[in-house]
């Protein structure tokens, strides 16, 4: 192992959200004009973080997809059912990053999303990622926000009612977004 491999090694620390002051959250156009806000209660988010070398990071969130909410429950019933995310087949959706690269203005997360039992390579905006701090516990604490755009027909999930007045009442485009606060763990090396 070369010093380099071995110092991003040493450097690396496993981090976890803290879900009550994190959220995973998603909307999507009604009927082509207004936006319908959800999102899901139960998630799990690893972070491989590497203080020195941030853009060798990794990341892992792992979404329960029955853990759905848009506050609505005849919608939500809709949504969990096999028109949508079939959440008794499909329990889970996944992003694993491959890449992250800094690009002056924030950072590119690059990785693979399954939804619907579909990979897809996606690209998220990362607009924020703190550096760790120290919380009133002893602990160390960061935080993190990415989002993205996905087109939901790419996962197979292509329910949808054509409308009298052109357009269609669900949207074809997803935005997701992902707000995390991390709580530091014991470095990964040691695992």
């Amino acid at each position: 192992m070369d010093k380099q491999t071995a110092t991003a090694i040493s450097q690396t620390s496993i981090w976890t959200a803290d879900a009550d002051h994190s959220r995973v959250r998603f909307k999507v156009k009604h009927m082509m004009i207004a936006d319908v806000h959800g999102e899901f209660s139960k998630f799990d988010v690893r972070v491989d973080y590497n203080e020195e070398y941030l853009t060798k990071s990794r990341v892992q969130v792992t979404i329960d997809t029955t853990s759905l909410t848009t506050y609505n429950e005849k919608r939500d019933a809709h949504l969990k059912s096999p028109d949508f995310f079939n959440v008794e087949k499909y329990p889970t959706i996944l992003f694993i990053s491959k890449r992250i690269e800094s690009t002056g203005e924030g950072l590119k997360m690059t990785g693979d999303l399954t939804i619907h039992g579909v990979t897809k390579p996606i690209t998220l905006d990362v607009t924020e990622w703190t550096k760790p701090i120290k919380d009133l516990w002893g602990g160390m604490r960061m935080a993190a926000t990415a989002a993205g755009v996905i087109n939901r027909y790419d996962y197979g999930l292509t329910w949808n009612v054509a409308l009298e007045a052109g357009g269609l009442l669900v949207g074809k485009e997803i935005t997701m977004m992902i707000e995390v606060e991390l709580v530091g763990k014991s470095p990964s090396a040691e695992q």
